[in-house]
């Protein structure tokens, strides 16, 4: 599943071509994906300027001139990807909607699952949506450090792994980053989340930080389905301490025995035991 630096990947590459460009023509090839897209949002969008793209956790935000959101969610293998319509590419069979902008400029919607969604909200009524209402703070975010994120965790009796990845806490982190997270920080997935106070907690939120920046600046990890929106894999599955890596050196210390892997909740988790308490 695309998680926050493959969602702020593309809405980076989209931004660079269709900020302040009008949308000319949404069409749409099925009229649900997880869930029904609403009727009628072909007519509501048409015509509109994007006055710009953004993110809100894993939902991608085309926001239009007239206050209306168009809402795109990539689920677990969607794809947007830019195109130039005057040279178009056959439609592909997983092609389930294309967007027409200003100097000929295409993006296509892809996802072969069918877990992603493409909705509408007004821009003044999206704290309030049912989308977004429950979800925590961004942890790239100016607000987002060791004492926000200790409020966050305490008393909460689950593993820290799980409370990563818990929307609620915080948005878009994503069982990866998590595990890449917790390295850096030197905190074991298995910890306790309401232990994670004063010291842990600044460490944690740092790391946080630091592996997500780092992640966006190679442009995501694509380990199966996830591109940028122009066609190019990411290059962070290159840059991994532990994810994946089971059986292999810790390279952070002089550990014997070797990067663990455990499950948590259904994930895999990847750690070093020595270096991480």
């Amino acid at each position: 599943m695309p998680e926050l630096p493959e969602v702020e990947t593309i809405v980076r590459g989209l931004k660079a071509r269709i900020d302040g460009k009008r949308l000319l023509r949404l069409t749409l090839h099925r009229p649900d994906l997880r869930r029904a897209i609403p009727k009628g949002l072909a007519a509501k969008v048409e015509g509109q300027r994007v006055d710009h793209v953004d993110r809100r956790a894993k939902y991608i935000l085309l926001r239009l001139a007239d206050g209306g959101v168009l809402i795109v969610h990539l689920g677990m293998s969607g794809r947007l990807t830019l195109g130039d319509a005057t040279r178009p590419s056959p439609l592909q069979r997983h092609d389930h909607a294309a967007m027409l902008f200003e100097d000929g400029i295409e993006v296509r919607f892809n996802d072969p699952r069918r877990f992603g969604l493409i909705d509408y909200a007004r821009d003044d009524t999206l704290p309030r949506n049912e989308l977004f209402r429950h979800l925590g703070p961004e942890p790239l975010g100016p607000e987002f450090d060791g004492a926000l994120l200790a409020r966050l965790l305490a008393g909460k009796q689950t593993p820290i792994k799980s409370a990563l990845l818990d929307q609620r806490v915080v948005v878009g982190i994503g069982n990866i980053y998590a595990c890449e997270s917790l390295y850096w920080a030197g905190l074991s997935p298995k910890r306790l989340a309401r232990t994670v106070q004063g010291e842990r907690a600044v460490r944690l939120a740092a790391a946080i930080k630091r592996v997500l920046n780092h992640a966006i600046s190679v442009g995501g990890s694509s380990l199966r389905d996830y591109v940028s929106a122009s066609g190019e894999l990411g290059n962070f599955q290159h840059h991994f301490a532990v994810y994946d890596r089971e059986g292999e050196r810790c390279p952070g210390c002089d550990c014997r025995t070797h990067i663990k892997r455990i499950v948590q909740s259904g994930r895999s988790t990847f750690y070093c035991a020595k270096r991480q308490r």
